[in-house]
């Protein structure tokens, strides 16, 4: 049915966006996200609100759908890059919020009616058929994208329309002076454009050489607390239980099968054990019948597992096979299993002394390549105040290519042209938060290098400011009411966010990290 299709629309809870912080999207093609391993115990709560729950499948469900919808807007946004900078727990937060609104709004008698909810349903694309809303369709979409009940994906979108009442009511009172628009006029029209390069310490890594046995014990005795520090913080590192590196293939059994359906699974499995004896790769098996979603298009790839992600009896067979070897037909709460273990580690518990060596040569490697980035960094500083170009001087590998992608492989200082953006900016774009190189930047009075190497992160950035622009008085009369009305949204946001801390450190909100670990951990 093409109504079903994948499409590149709004879906419908973008159109009924929370603000900024608070949009939602998600739609037809968010489904087949991953939800966890069958045989991992997965947890029933993203979050637990007053008391109330979020589902994990829900939050599952709209993180997927957000990855989407960026794809969908020709954002090419890796699940490298979601994790990075935070996605899944920015999702959450959003349901959070949304939850807190919801049940603020009850205790104010708001209630979205059924007159909103149906205006809402008939104008989403997603739940039409030849242009009008057809209830087939509606179910449909329901049951094969979403998952849901019509009862329960309505109440989900009540809630979401009541939490967008109590909002509205609370921001109704944002107003601002006559003084603040010209504080805006200030720092909107106070622009500038740079190019920048990063000098990274791992740029350089490899050209530092190993600590001859003197520099390594100078560098002991200096830094003990820091080789103490740094043993601590990665203690899971050198204390990890026993491991292995498996895939499986997971054949259902629904909960209530009767024994004769419970033993056609198991002759299933025994086939496709024998398939896989008489030579056929395991990969390619579960690929074709495995029914766990989260790892039948990887070839049924698990990547690492410990004993206690996984049911007893089926941990026990695994853990006891040599690398290569097939499980028999497992039988757990979530079916079938057959296991291959591709890989063995075993366990380990290395104390502080049994490692000293190896941390304090990282560290000093890691020390030795900061300060081969620093001087890097003011080699370059000393060639562009020279008059050479950035551009010039750090061409990208590969032009065209955004600049969150090149950051997750760059290997060499680049030069990366920002969009203009203005003092009220709290990140220099492509770059993130550095408040003294925004402070140098807007001290410029028109283009020109910046007269040191700023530390950012972990590294040293060099720039240039290629455009300025001033405030100019004699645009404030024309752009008065347009600032006035972006007043008006910031001071929104700001009242909505006060709120919502408000009604969170009067409630209780607990959520749970092993939820955010099904789509952070990979």
């Amino acid at each position: 049915m093409d109504s079903l299709e994948p499409r590149k629309v709004l879906s419908l809870l973008f159109i009924i966006a929370i603000a900024v912080v608070f949009t939602l999207q998600f739609g037809p093609g968010s489904n087949g996200f991953a939800t966890g391993q069958p045989g991992v115990e997965a947890p029933s709560a993203a979050a637990v609100v007053n008391g109330r729950e979020i589902p994990v499948q829900q939050f599952l469900r709209e993180y997927s759908g957000q990855i989407q919808y960026l794809r969908q807007q020709g954002s090419p946004v890796t699940e490298a890059v979601a994790r990075q900078f935070g996605l899944p727990q920015q999702v959450l937060e959003r349901m959070v919020n949304t939850e807190l609104l919801a049940q603020a709004a009850e205790r104010h008698g708001l209630r979205a009616s059924d007159e909103e909810l149906l205006r809402i349903l008939q104008r989403s694309p997603e739940f039409q058929k030849d242009g009008q809303f057809d209830y087939a369709t509606y179910q449909a979409v329901l049951r094969d994208y979403f998952r849901q009940t019509p009862a329960d994906y309505e109440e989900d979108l009540r809630k979401r329309l009541t939490a967008q009442k109590m909002l509205e009511m609370v921001q109704s009172g944002a107003v601002v002076s006559d003084d603040e628009v010209r504080t805006r006029f200030e720092k909107e029209g106070n622009q500038a454009r740079i190019v920048f390069a990063r000098f990274l310490p791992t740029m350089y890594a490899d050209k530092v050489p190993a600590p001859t046995a003197a520099d390594l014990n100078t560098f002991k005795q200096a830094h003990e607390k820091e080789i103490q520090e740094y043993y601590e913080a990665n203690r899971f590192v050198y204390q990890q239980p026993e491991r292995i590196r498996a895939r499986q293939i997971l054949l259902k059994v629904p909960a209530n099968a009767t024994p004769e359906q419970k033993a056609q699974v198991l002759t299933r499995a025994q086939g496709l054990a024998k398939e896989i004896e008489g030579g056929k790769d395991f990969a390619e098996v579960a690929r074709a019948s495995s029914e766990d979603a989260g790892s039948k298009a990887n070839g049924g790839d698990l990547g690492w597992v410990e004993r206690g992600n996984w049911e007893p009896e089926l941990a026990n067979a695994a853990f006891a096979l040599e690398a290569g070897k097939v499980t028999q037909p497992i039988e757990t709460k979530y079916g079938i299993h057959l296991v291959k273990v591709e890989e063995k580690k075993p366990a380990q518990d290395k104390k502080l002394d049994e490692v000293r060596d190896e941390i304090a040569t990282s560290l000093y490697k890691r020390e030795k390549a900061k300060e081969l980035a620093q001087a890097e960094a003011q080699k370059a500083l000393a060639e562009v105040k020279a008059g050479k170009a950035l551009t010039a001087m750090f061409p990208p590998e590969k032009e065209g290519q955004p600049a969150l992608l090149r950051f997750e492989t760059e290997t060499r200082p680049e030069a990366v042209q920002t969009d203009v953006f203005n003092a009220a900016s709290t990140n220099v774009p492509h770059l993130g938060p550095a408040p003294d190189l925004l402070t140098a930047i807007f001290a410029t009075k028109g283009p020109a290098p910046l007269d040191q190497a700023y530390p950012v992160g972990e590294g040293f950035v060099v720039a240039q400011v290629t455009e300025r622009q001033l405030p100019d008085d004699a645009n404030f009369a024309a752009k008065k009411e347009e600032l006035r009305k972006q007043a008006v949204q910031a001071k929104q946001y700001e009242v909505a966010d006060s709120f919502l801390k408000q009604l969170k450190k009067s409630g209780k909100v607990e959520t749970n990290a092993a939820a955010i670990d099904q789509v952070a951990g990979g």
